[in-house]
């Protein structure tokens, strides 16, 4: 295995991603544990930390949380990923008149993932705004990082329910659900098994911070080795509360097996994103 293909990593403006880190800092009366960052570092340094774990291509996985935020997050990363060759030109939308047109904006200028994220935005995949970003994605056949799952707080359209409505009109969507799906892992496997465009990203997920607040149901082991082609490496670095190497002792301590892992850690997502 050469390296690992990480799909979920942050990378985002300076000023934005303080305010993610003060969220964070503040984080422990919502989920009753601490959550401190492990690598608050600059941003040239993140990146040669990657480089030094053996990290292969990443993200720059960014957000917005209001209207009139998308467009201008999506010029950032352009520009990221071109002076950052390992990093994957990414860009990300938002439920709004307009996100159409700076969505095919920057699958034309060679966005190779999308992210979203329900929780922060507070929106519903289904409005009517999104439908022809969700049929230009499916087009594309560029994939979309969601965080769905209701983990760590729930949020008025996270769990599987609104992504099952979205992938019924667009099934041949190729979405990658966040963190397992955290903590409807069983119902986010089901649209897995459902749909052949769903993947699902290890991120945080098998840890043992995320133990001890949505354990992985045993039960569910046998599901992951058989959907071993769409299981792919993720670990929300920087913003982890422990370092980088525990996400991959986490996964091998699964005991799925040594192909398994070669799958999650570098080919599925080198095949899924064309990293060469």
């Amino acid at each position: 295995m050469p390296g690992f293909v990480d799909v979920h990593t942050h990378f985002m403006p300076q000023n934005v991603l303080d305010k993610v880190w003060a969220y964070f800092d503040a984080v422990g009366p919502l989920t009753g544990v601490e959550w401190p960052i492990t690598y608050r570092e600059e941003e040239e340094r993140r990146v040669a930390l990657l480089r030094e774990f053996g990290v292969l291509a990443f993200t720059s996985m960014l957000y917005p949380h209001k209207a009139g935020m998308a467009e201008w997050l999506n010029s950032w990363a352009a520009d990221f990923a071109a002076r950052t060759p390992d990093c994957l030109h990414t860009a990300t939308l938002y439920a709004e008149p307009g996100a159409t047109a700076y969505v095919e904006r920057a699958l034309d200028s060679g966005a190779l993932v999308f992210k979203v994220h329900l929780q922060v935005g507070g929106f519903d995949p289904n409005e009517a705004s999104l439908d022809s970003s969700w049929g230009a994605l499916a087009d594309a056949r560029v994939p979309v990082v969601v965080h769905c799952g209701s983990g760590p707080v729930p949020g008025k359209f996270t769990g599987p329910g609104p992504m099952g409505q979205l992938l019924a009109r667009h099934p041949r969507l190729r979405v990658i659900v966040a963190h397992m799906g955290m903590p409807e892992y069983a119902d986010f496997l089901d649209l897995a098994e459902r749909y052949d465009g769903v993947h699902l990203d290890t991120t945080m997920a098998f840890t043992d911070f995320s133990e001890r607040l949505a354990p992985f149901p045993v039960a569910e082991l046998p599901r992951l080795r058989e959907l071993r082609d769409r299981i792919l490496l993720g670990t929300d670095f920087p913003n982890i509360p422990y370092p980088y190497v525990h996400q991959l002792h986490a996964l091998e301590r699964l005991g799925l097996g040594d192909d398994w892992l070669r799958s999650v850690l570098y080919g599925n997502g080198a095949a899924l994103l064309s990293v060469v």
